[in-house]
């Protein structure tokens, strides 16, 4: 288990599979993996697709960025989702991480903090809800 509010990370899972399949050709794989690393969950998602040029990679979570500003055009969005997905995960005590190389694909992983049994009841007494991420 892990605490945070379930929309927002509804919202995150959802950005990084639209983000994963939008800039992966028909014939490539997009692959969601969850998975309990000692204190942490861990939450990544892979893809086959076209990559992030490495000298675009350290200002991709930036508001407005674009790694290409001519298929931005076509591909719809304005350069927010990243952003929107760093701000939701530092929020909820997790950390983003993006590994990407150009025409070999993108993974993304975040690290979110596992929830112990002490922590628990009194994060639920504040309605603070848990998630539950099963393998």
């Amino acid at each position: 288990m892990v605490v945070g509010n379930p929309s927002l990370l509804k919202q995150v899972i959802v950005n990084l599979l639209d983000n994963a399949i939008k800039y992966t050709p028909s014939e490539g794989s997009v692959e969601l993996r969850v998975e309990i690393q000692g204190s942490k969950a861990v939450l990544e998602v892979r893809d086959t697709g076209i990559g992030i040029p490495a000298n675009a990679l350290p200002h991709i979570c930036e508001r407005f960025y674009r790694a290409d500003k001519a298929r931005s055009r076509h591909s719809g969005g304005a350069g927010l989702g990243l952003s929107i997905v760093k701000s939701i995960c530092a929020a909820q005590g997790g950390e983003l991480s993006i590994f990407s190389s150009e025409g070999e694909g993108t993974r993304v992983r975040i690290d979110m903090p596992r929830a112990n049994a002490k922590a628990q009841s009194a994060d639920e007494s504040a309605g603070r809800e848990y998630i539950h991420l099963e393998r």
